[in-house]
């Protein structure tokens, strides 16, 4: 299961260059502390709107659409997606509790589906992000005001 990614997945990756492209910047698999002492790593996380966005598999967290049982090691595969499902549900709960909102989206979404379901929950516009102006160059160093002698 090593060749099994937690993150960067192909649904992912097109999601989060479709929402950067859109001008929203985020942190990407960024584990949170919440305030009663559990964690969770949120696929794409808006921090300063608290808004947590999952990207799920359908095999993996059991998708009533698209997900299938394994007909092979039911003894393993069975107990194990039930705990998958059970996890999301309790971070959701603790997200929920913390003040941030979720979005929880299926790796089968359209992609335009799953950016307008992403934009709905952060607002109509992106967030204010750094600007650049004229003369003001990042990591430049500003200089200090000239005193007015007077005379």
């Amino acid at each position: 299961m090593r060749a099994n990614r937690r993150t960067n997945t192909k649904p992912e990756l097109a999601l989060r260059s479709a929402l950067h492209r859109q001008g929203y910047r985020f942190r990407k698999d960024h584990r949170l502390t919440l305030g009663n002492g559990s964690r969770v790593r949120p696929d794409i996380a808006f921090t300063a709107r608290r808004v947590a966005v999952f990207v799920d598999g359908c095999f993996w967290h059991a998708c009533p659409e698209h997900g299938r049982k394994p007909s092979v090691n039911q003894w393993y595969w069975s107990p194990k997606l039930a705990r998958n499902v059970e996890r999301d549900r309790a971070a959701d709960a603790a997200l929920a509790a913390a003040g941030w909102q979720v979005v929880r989206l299926w790796e089968h979404v359209p992609l335009a589906d799953a950016v307008a379901a992403v934009v709905a929950a952060l607002g109509s516009a992106p967030g204010p992000g750094r600007t650049r102006r004229a003369g003001d160059g990042f990591g430049s160093r500003a200089q200090p005001p000239v005193a007015d002698s007077g005379r």
